[in-house]
């Protein structure tokens, strides 16, 4: 086959942190786009956005291109710096070292993207640390409590 083809759709997850909340409602709208044009330059596509003031939550039409693993490093960089420049309150925001990511099946991205677009009245209900819980045993995920939360 001459022409290489692909439908990767990744739900990335990552906080802030040591979760630490940040007065971030001033500059969702503008993150969201941000790290929009970052996955665009990437080749790839951000699909829905969703976060509280301790995480976000994305989904992302990923480039067949470059490996999720490089993808996640230069969106949390590239929007840390970006949140640090933009606001001055936020100067010594970081996000987490690490992140969850998760293959989503094309027939289930219509429910992924509402689940991520609604954050905000999800946690109204559940924590960041059950929600990531389960979605880690959702996803058949081992993990070790010792080493999740930073």
């Amino acid at each position: 086959m001459p022409q290489s083809l692909d439908r990767i759709l990744l739900h990335l997850v990552f906080s802030t942190k040591d979760r630490e909340a940040w007065p971030l409602d001033a500059v969702r709208d503008e993150l969201h786009a941000y790290i929009g044009g970052l996955v665009r330059e990437q080749n790839g596509a951000l699909l829905a956005a969703g976060s509280t003031q301790d995480h976000i939550h994305l989904l992302i039409a990923a480039p067949r291109t470059v490996a999720p693993a490089d993808l996640v490093r230069e969106v949390k960089s590239l929007s840390s710096a970006w949140l640090k420049r933009r606001e001055g309150r936020l100067a010594n925001f970081a996000w987490q070292k690490g992140y969850g990511v998760f293959s989503v099946s094309p027939s289930h991205r219509d429910e992924v993207e509402r689940y991520v677009r609604h954050q905000a009245e999800h946690h109204r209900k559940q924590s960041f640390q059950d929600e990531y819980r389960s979605l880690l045993k959702k996803c058949g995920v081992e993990w070790d409590e010792r080493y999740v939360w930073d």
